[in-house]
């Protein structure tokens, strides 16, 4: 019987690291797919220039498949220093994730206004050689939001020492546009819109959150039971 629900148990923890596997592989190739075409979604920031979602990507990709990869092995092998690594690495990653998350909720405000000075320092680089990801980002922003600059359209000025904004700031684009009078242009802040619409979206941001932490539990508990059984089974044979 015990032998019997374990293999049940490790071929369940074999399909389920299989398709985390799966999942880090996609993750990885949609990283790749950004980085070799300019990633349109790059990094706002100016103190972080490597964190791009390309960046992101890859580097979360690459550690689910390490993950996916030693839970598979450590389940199909029924070795225990391969289950426990993989028990240790998922526990690490929920217990980041539930830190960040804490983290997050606790200084809201301070990050709010972290984020406005940070993204307003990026404003600078707009249009600069080297920078076609974060010009890219910024004019998709500006033009899907209907937004313009930061907190104020204004944000722009002192980027272009002068009463201009980009022409994805226009209400209605055509080139040098961001020439005209205010009154052609976006007057929401981008920052504020971008901020309304996830408040919008929090219930799917919610769902994925709560997927996501269901799905380490499952392979926390699959993991934490398949080691215990190959240890209860190392025992009764020996």
């Amino acid at each position: 019987m015990a032998h019997n629900c374990l293999q049940c148990i490790k071929y369940l923890m074999f399909v389920f690291n299989l398709l985390f596997w799966l999942g880090g592989c996609g993750i990885l190739g949609v990283g790749i797919w950004l980085a070799v075409t300019q990633g349109n979604f790059a990094t706002l920031s100016s103190s972080f220039p490597s964190l791009s979602a390309a960046n992101l990507l890859i580097v979360t990709g690459t550690f689910v498949m390490i993950i996916g990869f030693v839970g598979c092995i450590g389940a199909i092998k029924e070795n225990k220093g391969l289950l426990l690594s993989f028990f240790i690495m998922l526990l690490i990653v929920f217990l980041l994730e539930l830190t960040i998350v804490i983290l997050f909720f606790a200084y809201t405000d301070k990050i709010d206004k972290y984020a406005q000075q940070d993204l307003k320092k990026g404003l600078h680089l707009y249009g600069t050689d080297g920078n076609i990801g974060l010009t890219n980002a910024w004019s998709i922003i500006q033009t899907d939001f209907r937004c313009c600059g930061v907190s104020n359209y204004t944000d722009w000025f002192e980027v272009y020492n002068t009463t201009r904004v980009p022409d994805s700031c226009c209400l209605e684009f055509n080139e040098n546009c961001g020439l005209y009078s205010p009154g052609t242009w976006w007057k929401a802040p981008c920052y504020e819109t971008v901020k309304i619409w996830l408040q919008e979206n929090l219930l799917a941001v919610g769902i994925f959150a709560l997927c996501t932490a269901l799905v380490q539990i499952l392979g926390l508990t699959f993991a934490m039971t398949m080691y215990c059984q190959v240890v209860k089974a190392d025992t009764y044979c020996a």
